[in-house]
């Protein structure tokens, strides 16, 4: 099958189109014809070799965690058939969803409804299942709760303003000026422009801080912390690592969360977005064989939302569902 790889660590330009084995579907996995997938932060950083420690080894790899596409086959007593529209959130280290087919555990998979196009499926995967798990497992976000997102406007941050606002906390935003009316639309009660104000200065507590911009540090947010309240960042670096440890007797706790792939996220995800509660920002569509590009747009910093691609079958073909 065709799919976009790289050989080698480096930047956007090692990506390129290859024929690679068709991938070996296992017992209790699905094969998903690709229609979609999306670009997150961690692929350039797999592709850049920011994290060979954490993976190392093993080439060519093909890039991507998110898939949204139709079940081409599966196992007799699969709770899903052949023809399925689903999206997964791959379960694989090594990612492999910029190809024309990708396997990934049935635990990772959840059915499309038809309000939801396989484009806008193919965002949520990823981004939306570590607001998620940021917030309810790490966070132990509750009604009532103070919640600040800094980096509200991008990919995991606008999931995540959206998810507390649902699970009725208060929800402050951080983000640059421009991205105020963006942030306010999702649901933020307040707004911080980080260029003018430096939250970490702010008179205001918080009880949970979520920072999905992977820019503010424990011991910065301290201060700004109530007694119990939780610090979780998507960084995942040594330092990281060191926090998680060094804090976790203490009762304001810092975690830094590696986002795991459970098919009960992504159909919470998708009862969200069905009762209109999660709406879905893409930035930018690309075509899967301009994936260097869609790389390239995510390490410049996308001010709102998700760079999404699509692959050559997908041709809106259920536009019907639009």
């Amino acid at each position: 099958m065709k799919a976009m790889v790289y050989d080698d660590y480096g930047d956007a330009s090692v990506l390129h189109l290859a024929e690679v084995d068709f991938p070996d579907r296992r017992p209790g996995q699905v094969l998903i014809e690709v229609w979609a997938s999306s670009v997150n932060p961690i692929d350039y950083r797999l592709r850049s070799g920011q994290m060979k420690g954490l993976l190392p080894g093993g080439f060519p790899r093909i890039p991507g965690y998110d898939v949204a596409g139709v079940i081409a086959d599966c196992d007799a007593d699969s709770p899903f058939e052949v023809g399925d529209r689903v999206m997964a959130f791959l379960d694989s280290a090594r990612g492999g969803a910029c190809a024309e087919y990708a396997v990934c555990g049935v635990d990772a998979t959840a059915k499309l409804p038809a309000s939801l196009p396989a484009d806008v499926a193919a965002a949520m995967p990823l981004a939306g299942t570590t607001a998620l798990q940021s917030l309810r497992d790490h966070g132990n976000m509750s009604p009532g709760d103070r919640v600040l997102v800094n980096g509200a406007s991008g990919g995991v941050g606008m999931f995540a303003v959206q998810i507390a606002k649902a699970a009725g906390c208060h929800v402050d935003a951080v983000a640059s000026s421009d991205n105020r009316e963006f942030c306010m639309a999702l649901g933020a009660d307040h707004f911080y422009d980080y260029e003018r104000t430096d939250f970490t200065d702010s008179t205001e507590r918080w009880d949970v801080i979520f920072d999905a911009a992977g820019k503010a540090s424990y011991l910065e947010a301290r201060d700004v912390m109530t007694k119990d309240s939780r610090y979780v960042s998507t960084e995942p670096d040594l330092k990281g690592m060191i926090m998680t440890v060094l804090t976790w007797p203490l009762s304001k706790s810092g975690t830094v969360m590696l986002a795991k792939p459970k098919s009960s996220d992504l159909k919470e995800l998708i009862r969200l977005y069905e009762e209109g509660i999660l709406k879905v920002t893409i930035d930018s569509r690309y075509p899967m064989r301009e994936v260097a590009s869609a790389h390239r747009r995510v390490e410049d910093g996308v001010d709102r939302g998700k760079v999404v691609l699509t692959s050559d079958v997908y041709k809106g073909q259920d536009n019907d569902h639009h």
